[in-house]
């Protein structure tokens, strides 16, 4: 029977997701706030401590500080600034979209305490003495720029101007000092004046009963209007440290922003194809799905008021990934219903379910990575397991629920009950009488004998692993500025560079390095490293000199050694943790010994992504550890997907008394599922091949990354992970009677089987 209700049903859900995203989509991306490596900014990481001696730096001067650097950006007009207290006593400061970033440096840190005293160095009055807001960019009669300043108490003035007049002359001075904080010699220096703390003397004849001051000097305009600035934001109650920077102009994350949603465009309508063209029907739903899902995660990112890097970019590519799997791993389970006889309907119904628990399966483990990677990672790794957990989660709306609704109402509506739909021709289907299994079928790949195999892989991946180590050993790691400390600029010209000439030019302007890679596809990029942190003064210096060389301001970041060591140190914590969460999880729902496999397998990738940068000498930054928790995050997926399939054909036996009955249970297991991880994986290293060609230079290395990771997934999850599971599953068979069987419940896995 078929009803045309549910054509239009589906016809009309279609219309209403095509005119709701079409008529909102602009105004998300235009709210959704940009990181500074996609359209420049300045961050900055200070380390809060003691003013004076014997100062205790508890919460709450911590927060006055954040609330004093606040005020501070308030007065810089930035729409939408990040300032976070971090590990008690440290303030990160991002000011994204900036474009002044040397006046926003100065007055973050500049704290400059207002004195009135008399000539024998008496204090009169302080800041405290004056108006909230109540200095003030202003000019004398002579036009010249001073600053105007508000008191609290007119009386309080009068009383001291009457006690100053009253002295002889020479002595009746009122002297202005201001006294700037440690760590603000750029500012020291264009004052121009002799004595840093000394900005005027008046000489007061009468009693002046008033509230209005003026401080004038040899200020510019400029100088006037930062120094109000910070007069009104008070002085800072402690001393901040900085011990990490990074400024990118605002070119090089417009760039990064155009190649980058460029490259992940091509990528992603290459996907659509090849799911069209494959998968037929389920394909045609997974485009929609798809679009639906890429529009969710921006619009819940823009609800959370959450900031797009590219780090998030990778989360996103990720959560495509773990979208098309979902899709692919029902679509596949369909085609095997569709094999063995069962109709359209039944197939759907079927294949739907069969597939629930391998998707449940992977995407709570990877949940799991992601929840451990927001907990203990730093900045820009919070931003990336913030959007993976928005992935995920959506991608189960979408993915797993819409599909199967949309899928549901052409499907039950009677026009799709040809096989073809689905990819799969009549001539490939059996009689159901013929009683054959979706376990029994044939694949393309019954030629491969994993198990008989595996110690040839286990010596291949043993081989890779000293000769990792033994390169690890020799060359070690190409660590950039944001592991290993120091200063990284990286120049950008309008031609062509010659890295004799760039040598040149930066020993000539003081800043000699021997370290200058160019990159970019004309070569008109070039990265320049130094061992140590280049000062505030240096970074405007360098910055100034560049962009009047090149033509462009060039991007620096500087990092201290204590934030570099924590880098690498909550790295690998956050990553450990996040296996022993995957191996309980697993011991849980599956068995210990799967949970054996998923680590080795985990571990196996990510040295393999470490050995290849260091035999490359690719540069390892903040993007590349990005990659390797999404190759974490596609290794564990993989491998979860094996073995549910696993234990699936487990469950057809009560009793396991030969190894080769074993074996056969693995070799099937892995055929039955390469068709799913080959899909699954080309279709990611699809928007891969796209990023790296197309995307930006400054993520070059983390595509590079996550395509070795991919190819070396798909490998350790067939190859390692499977093949440790059964020579541990054997070495129990050699301890007991020489068989294995299930408990009462008669399930593998999510119980332990008795020996």
């Amino acid at each position: 029977m078929k009803l045309r209700s549910r054509i239009v049903a589906f016809v009309l859900l279609l219309v209403l997701f095509t005119a709701t995203i079409s008529t909102t989509v602009g105004g998300v991306l235009k709210d959704i706030k940009l990181g500074l490596d996609l359209q420049g900014g300045f961050e900055v990481l200070y380390e809060v401590s003691e003013l004076k001696e014997g100062q205790k730096i508890t919460p709450e001067i911590v927060a006055a500080t954040a609330a004093a650097l606040g005020s501070r950006v308030d007065a810089l007009g930035v729409s939408e600034p990040s300032i976070e207290v971090e590990d008690k006593n440290r303030i990160r400061v991002q000011l994204a979209g900036i474009e002044d970033q040397e006046s926003a440096r100065k007055l973050l840190s500049t704290s400059a305490n207002l004195t009135f005293r008399d000539v024998d160095d008496n204090l009169l009055l302080d800041g405290d003495d004056l108006k909230p807001n109540g200095a003030s960019a202003s000019f004398d009669e002579q036009n010249r720029p001073i600053v105007s300043l508000t008191l609290k108490d007119a009386k309080k003035f009068a009383d001291i101007t009457r006690e100053i007049a009253a002295k002889p002359a020479g002595q009746n001075l009122l002297v202005v000092w201001l006294d700037f904080e440690e760590g603000v010699d750029s500012y020291k220096a264009e004052s121009q004046k002799a004595d840093p703390r000394y900005e005027s003397a008046a000489a007061v004849s009468q009693t002046l009963n008033t509230t209005d001051v003026m401080i004038s000097g040899n200020f510019t305009v400029e100088e006037t209007k930062n120094l109000a600035d910070i007069l009104d934001a008070g002085a800072l109650p402690v001393k901040l440290t900085e011990i990490f920077s990074t400024s990118v102009g605002a070119q090089f994350g417009d760039q990064a922003l155009k190649s980058t949603i460029f490259a992940s465009i091509v990528g992603v309508a290459f996907i659509f194809i090849f799911m069209l063209f494959y998968y037929r029907l389920p394909g045609f739903i997974s485009i929609i799905t798809l679009s639906i899902f890429t529009f969710l995660v921006l619009v819940v990112f823009d609800w959370i008021n959450g900031v797009l890097t590219l780090p998030g970019i990778a989360a996103i590519v990720l959560g495509i990934g773990m979208a098309v799997d979902a899709n692919i791993l029902t679509a596949e389970r369909i085609r095997e219903e569709l094999r063995v006889g069962h109709s359209v309907k039944q197939s759907v119904q079927l294949g739907s379910k069969q597939s629930l628990s391998a998707i449940v399966d992977a995407q709570l483990t990877t949940l799991l990575a992601a929840g451990v990677l927001f907990y203990y990672g730093t900045s820009s790794v919070k931003g990336f397991a913030t959007m993976l957990i928005i992935s995920i989660l959506l991608s189960f709306i979408t993915a797993v629920w819409g599909s199967r609704v949309l899928q549901g109402l052409l499907v039950n509506s009677g026009y799709f009950d040809n096989p073809a739909w689905f990819g799969i021709p009549r001539s490939k289907q059996h009689s159901l009488n013929e009683n054959i299994g979706t376990l029994d079928l044939s694949t393309k790949f019954d030629r491969f004998d994993f198990v008989r195999n595996r110690k040839k892989f286990y010596t291949l991946s043993l081989i890779i692993l000293v000769a990792g180590v033994v390169i690890l050993g020799v060359f070690r790691l190409n660590l950039g500025v944001d592991f290993s400390s120091g200063s990284r600029v990286q120049i950008e010209a309008n031609e062509a560079l010659n890295k004799e000439e760039v040598e040149k030019y930066v020993k000539s302007i003081g800043f000699e390095s021997d370290d200058i890679v160019l990159s970019g596809e004309d070569k008109n990029m070039a990265v320049i490293r130094y061992k140590d942190d280049l000062s505030q003064d240096d970074v405007l210096k360098f910055k100034k000199e560049a962009l009047e060389k090149y033509g462009h301001e060039p991007t620096v970041s500087t990092v201290s050694d204590t934030v570099g060591k924590e880098l690498v140190k909550n790295a690998i914590k956050a990553l450990s943790i996040a296996a022993l969460g995957i191996i309980i999880y697993v011991a849980i729902r599956f068995e210990w010994r799967m949970g054996v496999g998923a680590i080795v397998s985990l571990l196996h990738d990510v040295f393999l992504i470490v050995a290849m940068f260091s035999i490359f000498r690719l540069e390892v930054d903040i993007t590349f550890i990005a990659a390797v928790l999404t190759i974490v995050g596609y290794s564990i997926n993989d491998t979860i997907v094996t073995f549910d399939r696993m234990r699936e054909n487990l469950n057809q036996h009560d009793v396991i008394t030969d190894r080769e009955v074993l074996a056969n249970i693995v070799n099937k297991s892995l055929r039955q599922t390469m068709g799913r991880s080959v899909n699954t994986v080309l279709t990611v290293i699809i928007v891969v091949v796209a990023l790296l060609l197309f995307g930006a230079p400054s993520i070059q290395n983390f595509s590079i990354a996550l395509l070795i990771g991919l190819v070396t997934g798909i490998y350790s999850s067939i190859c390692i992970a499977a093949q440790i599971w059964y020579s541990l599953k054997i070495r129990e068979m050699e301890k007991s009677d020489g068989q294995i069987r299930k408990k009462e419940k008669k399930q593998w896995g999510s119980d332990e089987p008795q020996v």
